[in-house]
């Protein structure tokens, strides 16, 4: 009756890793080094959700043998078939839980993220549309009971949005596959969209692309370390200036503003949402340190073979991942191929099938690059 992967012969040394965490986290003295005790609480937290399922799975599986063996005193009980039948789809269940969990993922899945959107090709009609998007994210999530900030934002003349950079944050999530990197990730890209924009009188339909860039947030803790150099003082020049807005009240009277340039890599983060010329530098500072992480990150991935840069390649920038087309209430991705004609629902915030898509394809071919790595060791 007990069948078992490979994924979950690979239990046992994350059982004993589990068990030194423990022993790690009742010493007082790493709660002195906050990096380290939160790296270490937060892959407890993971092996204890691992840990979890493959032990309720293990439940079932014992129960199945239980009914089975019932079953062969009474074959005819209805009651007894019936429940062996709500077992079975429960070990399954389950099972595809456990091998999820253990699948390789990336290791920033369980992080919060900063999300930009930028109106590109389309003038007008393309800040517009950006102003839809952020709508359509923030409903997504908050409907996952996450936190959106928005940071700092450009809007247009027919209030659109030249651009918007935005936080979205989760508390930490005890299985990373839940957290906002891992659903958010796949969105970075071109999104192109079909439809007759409100500004034109012949009702031709038009196309315009909206870009959305998705970062990994840094950690104010464990990223401390890499960028201490890259943030000294020295490497930062600031300046203030006077914010911009529509007129009336919005305009501020004072030098609140802040423009960051980060000298040796030409970076530059401005930042006027905020009240006050500090809270406007931290916030241009957190925006920087993200960007400045995603480049280490892009530069690591470039010294990588080319079989694993494949494995974001569903993350490019550089690609026209999806199309929005109005006339037709269609959505296509053109990664995964998916397509649903409910558009109205997916502006609305129904992202899920759509990032469902990009993330079996990436388990995908995660899971097949581990495959084709464990045959090169074993050749």
């Amino acid at each position: 009756m007990s069948r078992t992967s490979s994924s979950e012969a690979d239990l046992a040394p994350l059982r004993a890793e589990h068990a030194h965490l423990q022993e790690q986290m009742a010493d007082p003295a790493l709660h002195s080094d906050p990096a380290r005790a939160r790296r270490t609480g937060r892959r407890y937290a993971e092996l204890q959700t691992i840990l979890g399922a493959a032990d309720a799975l293990e439940s079932t599986r014992a129960d199945l043998v239980t009914a089975a063996e019932l079953a062969e005193l009474d074959p005819a009980d209805p009651e007894l078939t019936a429940e062996t039948a709500q077992l079975r789809e429960r070990e399954q269940a389950q099972r595809d839980r456990l091998e999820d969990l253990l699948a390789p993922r990336d290791a920033d899945d369980a992080r919060d993220v900063l999300l930009e959107i930028r109106a590109g090709a389309g003038g007008e009609e393309s800040a517009l549309f950006a102003a839809e998007m952020l709508r359509m994210y923030r409903t997504f999530a908050e409907t996952r009971g996450w936190r959106v900030e928005v940071l700092t934002s450009s809007p247009s003349d027919l209030g659109g949005l030249k651009d918007v950079t935005v936080a979205i944050s989760a508390k930490n999530p005890a299985d990373p596959g839940q957290g906002v990197y891992a659903h958010l990730k796949h969105e970075a890209g071109v999104h192109r969209v079909q439809r007759v924009p409100v500004t034109e009188s012949a009702g031709r339909i038009h196309t315009s692309a909206v870009g959305v860039l998705v970062l990994p947030e840094a950690d104010s803790t464990d990223e401390a370390e890499l960028l201490a150099a890259e943030l000294a003082p020295q490497n930062l020049r600031i300046d203030v200036f006077r914010s911009s807005g529509p007129g009336g009240q919005s305009v501020n009277t004072t030098d609140s503003a802040v423009r960051i340039t980060h000298l040796p890599t030409g970076l530059v983060v401005s930042c006027q949402d905020q009240k006050s010329q500090l809270q406007n530098r931290e916030q241009a500072l957190r925006i920087l340190r993200s960007r400045l992480l995603d480049a280490r990150r892009a530069a690591q991935e470039a010294e990588s073979s080319a079989t694993r840069r494949s494995q974001v390649r569903t993350v490019d920038r550089s690609e026209r991942i999806r199309t929005y087309n109005f006339p037709e209430s269609r959505v296509a991705d053109h990664r995964t191929g998916f397509k649903a004609s409910n558009l109205p629902q997916v502006l609305a915030g129904d992202l899920t099938d759509l990032i469902d898509s990009c993330r079996s394809a990436e388990r995908e071919e995660r899971l097949r690059q581990a495959a084709q790595d464990v045959g090169g060791e074993g050749a």
